[in-house]
């Protein structure tokens, strides 16, 4: 009869170990996650807006960056649609942050109508981009450097 007892109790606090473990699980993937919207469709949500962790894209507007430290406050635009944004994070600004790059903001969109990032990812196609003619020398660089290494073999 007690070893009955026992396994009862074994088999109840595994239950609830297993069962608190589920619990957080959830409820860190919940926390985490974040939802990718465009411009327009964050000015769409309506009230759903304030209460999500959001990532929003766009282009930075030209003369809008306003740098003070490791912060910023700038402007992102998607076609006609634009979005003011507070960059409040303890990661410097990305070197390739700057006038009409392609920004990512991650964050939360506050009631006063401005997007408050927490991280922020940039980057300027035009930097990764190859020069004019540089392809062309490119495969003639290739070329020639190949019978060379063939012959040390």
């Amino acid at each position: 009869m007690q070893r009955k007892n026992q396994s009862f109790r074994i088999g109840a606090a595994i239950i609830v170990v297993l069962a608190a473990i589920a619990w957080l699980a959830v409820s860190g993937v919940r926390a985490n996650k974040s939802y990718y919207v465009t411009i327009q469709e964050l000015q769409a949500m309506g009230p759903k807006a304030y209460t999500r962790h959001l990532r929003v894209a766009g282009n930075v507007l030209p003369g809008s960056i306003q740098h003070s430290g490791t912060n910023a406050d700038f402007v992102l635009i998607e076609n006609s649609n634009k979005l003011r944004v507070s960059y409040e994070g303890a990661d410097p600004l990305p070197d390739t942050f700057k006038d009409n790059a392609q920004a990512l903001a991650i964050g939360t969109f506050g009631h006063d109508g401005v997007f408050h990032a927490t991280q922020l990812q940039a980057k300027c196609a035009s930097k990764y981009a190859p020069a004019n003619g540089a392809s062309g020398a490119a495969t003639q660089t290739a070329a020639a450097v190949k019978p060379a290494a063939s012959s040390l073999n």
